[in-house]
């Protein structure tokens, strides 16, 4: 992919309506590489659950999550813009080694939930197209690869995120339309909730910010050029834009899945998110939800590989040719597994978890710590105090999500 070779941010604004246009673009690209790769294969199956066991009531954890949300993003892609340096590259500045160490978390469960995103792909086009999962996925793989491979990956990435993203929006609303949910009682749940479940608003705030996540855009942004405190506007909008274009997501599937379970259905204990699509809308709901979750796959791994190996080398001394082998062979090698295994077995999941668990409020308290006690890196720029209050709150959520990500490990060898 093309990138940025100058460290520094620039210091003057860009003026002719060309540079506009591609700082647009490349705004637009950013947000939706951040929401596609949290809507991935789990994001569906989270959601869907949720949906089934509070009803009505998971609208006020959606709710409360997209604020969280939105407050450790804010701080998260304004720290990279405002700096021109990336996520590790900080985390070095801030500790010799750290920011190898956050690499490290972030490679691991990277390496395993691309397994996973890989699989959500074969089964999207077998929902789809009635493919063999196997063939479905190592497909889908080919066409990721030859994404990156293409003479202008940069661009093609920006637009192929940017198209399935609003194709996800547009088919979920439809089965959403069509299974007919209670609207009013969702919206009165949003302000007073039936019943609140702590647990559901962790598990979204990691689902759509764990991990590398929260980086993807940040780093995407930061390769394309958009750096410096002339952007500060562009990345505000952009940070935010990101997670509000994931809840928009968020907010049609669990109305989509809303309208079933209200209407009595049974989605049993398997595949329920596929059977929802098709209680609502029969053969066409089920190809429908095929659509779905191969786009939220395939965008996945397009989010999970470039972000991976944008924390393994280094914006200045690799060649764009060293980093595309590398995303190459990344979704190779994860594509490999998910065919000699079928799916990441449970006990790397629990390891990945925890391993992503960790990462978050490190990571977080690496970008809150340079905007607070590290101006040097900030280039001057005045970092507004709301923000970091608002900042360091949040980062308190993430120590808990840490904390029970650990616990399925303890529990392994208890």
């Amino acid at each position: 992919m093309s990138q940025s070779h100058d460290p520094a941010p620039t210091t003057t604004a860009p003026t002719s309506g060309r540079m506009a246009a591609g700082t647009r673009s490349t705004l637009l690209g950013a947000m939706f590489l951040m929401a596609t790769s949290a809507i991935g294969p789990g994001f569906i199956t989270q959601t869907t659950t949720f949906t089934v066991q509070l009803g009505a009531a998971f609208a006020f954890a959606i709710a409360v999550s997209i604020v969280i949300d939105i407050a450790l993003q804010l701080n998260v892609w304004r720290v990279i813009g405002v700096s021109g340096r990336r996520a590790q590259e900080l985390g070095n500045l801030v500790a010799p080694g750290l920011g190898w160490v956050m690499a490290a978390f972030l490679l691991i469960g990277g390496l395993v939930f691309n397994i996973g995103n890989v699989a959500g792909a074969g089964l999207g086009t077998d929902a789809m197209l009635g493919l063999d999962p196997r063939i479905g996925g190592a497909v889908s793989a080919v066409i990721a690869i030859g994404i990156f491979l293409s003479r202008r990956a940069g661009v093609a990435v920006d637009r192929i995120v940017v198209v399935l993203g609003l194709l996800m929006i547009l088919l979920t609303a439809y089965i959403a339309i069509t299974s007919g949910p209670p609207v009013g009682q969702a919206l009165r749940n949003v302000v007073l909730p039936e019943q609140v479940s702590f647990l559901a608003i962790t598990t979204l705030v990691g689902g759509t910010i764990g991990g590398y996540i929260v980086y993807a855009g940040a780093h995407r942004l930061l390769d394309s050029g958009v750096t410096g405190r002339e952007h500060v506007r562009d990345i505000t909008r952009g940070s935010v834009t990101g997670i509000v274009i994931t809840g928009i997501m968020r907010v049609v599937l669990f109305l989509a899945i809303l309208g079933v379970v209200a209407g009595g259905a049974d989605l049993g204990t398997e595949n329920q998110a596929a059977n929802a699509f098709q209680a609502a809308a029969g053969q066409v709901g089920l190809r429908v939800f095929g659509v779905v979750l191969w786009a939220a796959a395939i965008t996945s791994v397009i989010g999970a590989s470039y972000t991976t190996v944008s924390f393994i080398t280094s914006r200045t001394r690799t060649s764009d040719r060293t980093r595309t082998m590398l995303v190459v062979g990344f979704i190779a090698v994860t594509t490999l597994a998910f065919l000699l295994i079928g799916a990441a077995p449970t006990t790397l999941l629990v390891f990945a978890g925890a391993f992503n668990g960790l990462l978050l409020p490190i990571g977080i308290a690496v970008i809150l710590w340079v905007a607070t006690r590290r101006s040097d890196l900030m280039h001057g720029y005045r970092y507004p105090r709301w923000l970091l209050v608002v900042g360091w709150v949040a980062w308190l959520l993430t120590i808990y999500l840490a904390v029970n990500s650990v616990r399925p490990v303890i529990a392994l060898f208890s």
